[in-house]
């Protein structure tokens, strides 16, 4: 049987209840004040106990598609190759005619004030806040030379615009410190975690840093610097990388407050295509949004088993305020069917089979792509939403990225 069958799951519930019911029935037999009494209570409870949180894991995990086979629960079977291909490059766009014409002509004020927003200079009296180290982690490599491996940085990133601040971690590639590259600027790429996340999981668990450095030893990747961080700087809620009208605005903070911050502190080329964004789940979604709603500050964006339409739970509150145009908006696969191409490139990452609907997804994206936009996909046969499948489709998002990235 399969680990997300449901003929496992109704076996299990089957087993859970005839251990709850052999429990309830035998358990006068154990009352005595005898140590075999206690061990026999002590085995009911443990098997009771048992059963059912196999069932809750079970059921969880068929919910969240955490493990998408036995083989990806354990660790064992096939270590099949990423494929990556690029969509069929994209012709020009058809001018819209009849109703499409006219939708086109109410959409296109929208994208064009999202993208004179983002392009739009910052006030002259607005204060330069640059990140804030605040310690270091020792890249997993060998050897600790940052002339050889790099830096890690943790740092505070404030947000002179919106106000937001949150913890993370920069990374700063070998040439950063090696002779001769005193004045020389390196583009730069924001890495998020799904939520609620940890910026540390990206070091401890990801090993951004040390993925990033294989890929640039092997000639794969240009020197990059890396920022790693959670993919809302509002915790404990979830804005979902949104403007939230009266709330937080995330979006903004991304891609207006981080790239100044890191710029007033590091090295790091600020100009049109310098930076490019990538991250898991929710990271994802942020990712592939930021690259498309923001085309002038980043190059491209990956999507690693990311979603295309925004959550809307407990942990996002109202995002849009009753607004069905703004829900419309943070719908990826809407925007890209309906609002003018953006200048930039998306990579969608994912598993074929075990964790949701990703390839039908990532078709009907690339399907309604059209120049300018560019996009790519990445995926492994087999894999759940996990942190196994995530690893696998590092190299390709990086290498995706560092093609387009400029200085």
């Amino acid at each position: 049987m399969g680990l997300t069958s449901t003929t496992l799951l109704l076996f299990t519930i089957e087993v859970a209840l005839v251990v709850l019911g052999a429990t309830v029935w035998w358990w006068p037999a154990f009352a005595e004040r005898h140590w075999r009494a206690v061990l026999g209570r002590v085995g009911m409870l443990l098997g009771s106990q048992f059963a059912l949180l196999a069932v809750l894991g079970l059921v969880a995990n068929n919910y969240f598609s955490f493990y998408s086979s036995w083989n990806d629960l354990l660790g064992t079977g096939p270590d099949a190759p990423v494929s990556v291909r690029a969509a069929a490059a994209p012709g020009a766009q058809p001018a819209p005619t009849g109703s499409a014409a006219s939708s086109a002509a109410s959409a296109a004020p929208t994208a064009s004030a999202s993208a004179s927003a983002s392009a739009e200079a910052d006030p002259p009296n607005l204060p330069v806040l640059p990140a804030e180290e605040t310690g270091s982690e020792p890249v997993n490599a060998s050897g600790r030379d940052p002339q050889k491996v790099g830096a890690i940085r943790a740092v505070r990133i404030p947000g002179a615009r919106t106000g937001l601040s949150t913890d993370g971690y920069v990374y700063l590639p070998p040439q950063y410190f090696q002779p001769g590259n005193e004045q020389r600027k390196f583009p730069a790429v924001i890495a998020m975690t799904g939520f609620p996340g940890d910026a540390k999981a990206l070091i401890t668990r990801f090993n951004y840093p040390g993925v990033a450095l294989d890929e640039l030893r092997a000639g794969r990747m240009q020197p990059t610097v890396l920022v790693l961080m959670r993919p809302s700087p509002a915790m404990p809620a979830d804005p979902e990388c949104e403007d939230v009208p009266g709330g937080p605005q995330a979006e903004t903070y991304f891609a207006k407050d981080v790239p100044r911050a890191i710029g007033a502190a590091y090295r790091v080329a600020t100009g049109p295509g310098a930076w490019g964004v990538m991250g898991n789940s929710t990271g994802g979604y942020c990712a592939a949004k930021l690259a498309m709603r923001h085309p002038d500050v980043f190059a491209g964006g990956v999507s690693i088993s990311g979603y295309l339409k925004a959550a809307e739970d407990v942990t996002t509150g109202d995002l849009f305020k009753g607004s069905q145009r703004r829900r419309d908006e943070a719908d990826l696969l809407w925007r890209v069917r309906n609002l003018p191409m953006p200048a930039t490139g998306i990579m969608l990452s994912g598993a074929e089979k075990g964790d949701g609907d990703f390839r039908a997804e990532a078709d009907a994206f690339t399907a309604a792509a059209k120049a300018p936009l560019t996009t790519g996909i990445a995926s492994v046969p087999e894999g759940g939403h996990n942190y196994t499948t995530w690893i696998k489709l590092l190299p390709s998002g990086f290498q995706f990225l560092s093609a387009r990235l400029k200085v």
